[in-house]
Parts: C-alpha cells; sequence; structure tokens
C-alpha cells in the first residue's frame, strides 16, 4: 500500500502532545526536525512521497494524523478543531520533539488544510522555525481579499455544505465511502499515483467511527469563529523562510490566491506545476522533490521545466 515508503525507515508512533495523542509516522533520526501537516480528506499517508527523501537530507521527520484523524485523539465538539487548538497542536508536537532531544531547526511542511494551520502557526510566531513550506493553500490575507469574488465562491461551495449538521459525513461515507476516492481520482489530472490501493486507503481512514465527523468538523469550526481574524486583516511580514508549491489545475483555489504573496514574506520561492491538480506533492512527486531537495539545501529552485523525471 505504501508504495514508495520503505518500511525500514519508517515506524509509527503515538506521540503525547497538547493533551492529545496523535498518530504519527516517524522517518529517519536526523538532528534536524520536519513536521508535516495533512489536509482534507487526507491523512499521514499523504507525504508518503516526502518524507523519506526528508529523512535522507538528515531530518527527523513527524508525520502526524491531524486531531480527529487515523488513531489521532478524537475530541467531540465542533469548537474542539478551531484555529486556536489546531496551532497549539502543532507547538506541542515541536515541543514533544525537543522532550525526546530532537533539538536541530524545525521544518515545518503542509499541505491544504494543513497549510491553513501552518500560515496562522508562523504569522503567529508560535516557535522558532527555520524554514516553511505550504502547497496549494494560499497566504491567508490573500484569501480573505480574494474569497468573496464570484469565481472563489463557486469553487469554495463545499465549505458551505459542510456546514449542515450529519448530511455531509454521511454522503461521504456512502458505500465504503466512495465520494473520498473520488475527491482525489476525479480532481486528479494524472491519475498514476492514484492507484486503487492508495484510494482504499483514504476511504479506509475515513470510514473509522467518528473520523468524518471530525475532519468536517475543521469546516464548521472555522465558520463559527476565527480567532486569527484581526492577525489575518493586519498581517506581521513573515521573516521565516518560505517555499509555496502549486499545483496549477487547483479545482478548489485558484492560482491567483498566490499573487501578492512575495510583498507579505520577506524570504519567498514559488513554484507552480502547470496540469498539476490540488493534490500536488501526491500526482507529481518526483517534481515536488526536486523542488524540496534544491530548496532546502540552498541550491537554485528548479521550474518544472527543468526537472527530470523518469
Amino acid at each position: 500500500m505504501h508504495d514508495t515508503m520503505d518500511s525500514r525507515l519508517c515506524r509509527t508512533e503515538m506521540i503525547a502532545a497538547n493533551g492529545l495523542t496523535f498518530e504519527t509516522d516517524v522517518y529517519g533520526d536526523g538532528e534536524k526536525f520536519a513536521l508535516l501537516l495533512h489536509g482534507f480528506p487526507e491523512s499521514k499517508f499523504s507525504w508518503r512521497h516526502q518524507a523519506p527523501l526528508l529523512a535522507s537530507l538528515g531530518y527527523t521527520v513527524w508525520v502526524p494524523n491531524l486531531r480527529g484523524y487515523g488513531q489521532s485523539t478524537r475530541p467531540p465538539k465542533v469548537s474542539d478543531y478551531g484555529l486556536d487548538r489546531l496551532m497549539d497542536d502543532v507547538g506541542g508536537l515541536i515541543d514533544a520533539a525537543r522532550s525526546q532531544g530532537i533539538n536541530g531547526p524545525a521544518t515545518l511542511m503542509t499541505h491544504d488544510w494543513g497549510g491553513a494551520i501552518g500560515w496562522s502557526f508562523v504569522l503567529s510566531n508560535k516557535r522558532p522555525l527555520e524554514r516553511f513550506v505550504v502547497m496549494n493553500l494560499p497566504h491567508p490575507t490573500i484569501f480573505m481579499s480574494k474569497v468573496r469574488t464570484w469565481a472563489q465562491l463557486k469553487k469554495s461551495w463545499y465549505i458551505f455544505f459542510f456546514q449542515i449538521p450529519w448530511l455531509p459525513e454521511k454522503l461521504m461515507t456512502l458505500r465504503k465511502a466512495q465520494a473520498v476516492g473520488d475527491a482525489f481520482y476525479n480532481m486528479a489530472v494524472d491519475k498514476t499515483y492514484f492507484t486503487e490501493d492508495v484510494l482504499q486507503e483514504y476511504r479506509r481512514t475515513a470510514l473509522i467511527p467518528g473520523a468524518m465527523r471530525a475532519m468536517i468538523n475543521y469546516y464548521r469550526a472555522s465558520f463559527r469563529s476565527n480567532p486569527m481574524q484581526t492577525v489575518w486583516e493586519n498581517p506581521p511580514k513573515i521573516d521565516v523562510p518560505t517555499l509555496m508549491i502549486w499545483g496549477e489545475e487547483d479545482s478548489a483555489l485558484g492560482k491567483e490566491l498566490t499573487y501578492g504573496t512575495e510583498h507579505l514574506v520577506t524570504d519567498f520561492t514559488v513554484r507552480y506545476l502547470p496540469g498539476v491538480s490540488h493534490w500536488v506533492q501526491q500526482e507529481a512527486p518526483q517534481t515536488v522533490n526536486a523542488m524540496l531537495k534544491a530548496w532546502l539545501t540552498g541550491e537554485q529552485v528548479p521550474e518544472t521545466n527543468e526537472v527530470r523525471t523518469s
């Protein structure tokens, strides 16, 4: 099932942080620390192509299932999934790594919902970070300024649908969570890496009792209140070096949401992947990994057309 995952490099641990327990894949034992945050309706499995690369570059890599996902703790209330709680989880995981003696510089790597948490965590300066990577999730200040446009509202219809009680999770889990598998397969442009085994892994985790409700509660909590609204409206300039990787064929978030980020981040690099969907690191892992490796090692980050893929 873990199509590029070398089981010798990976072990799964239950890590206590912020009063919860996180089911976490751990790769490598290097001095540097990398924490990878997945999106919706994904899981830690979504980083299967990137985590081994980071381990090979000298990182200890933690890839948790976020709260509510997989076998991580699943708090019961909608308010338990508010952005303030989610940011505290990230801080708690970094603290847990420090308590285990992993004291090297920390890199936060994120996608989708993980990116929303990551941006807010960086803007809040919750913990020192050496680097920040975000994939297909815009700076929240830009998103808030553009989300009211009709073009983006049409793309974000599902956020409103998810506010309905119980019905979204019922529909998402019908026919053995067919809708979850379809979300990946139908949105992907190149479906090579979305094999039946991969889709089955996402359907399996979505069918864990209570998981889909928890996953959708992220959207419900964000719709009800935003503890970061003041910061998003008047953001401090981010000094953490930031790499944005963006699949241009994202049916949920338009490329225009990336424009202007360079004015909000002191050290900003962006690379676009034409013909690649929202699931960028899974759909184009060789290209994404080439960009990551160059950026993390201080080399010039290649453009998509400069990356050789076999």
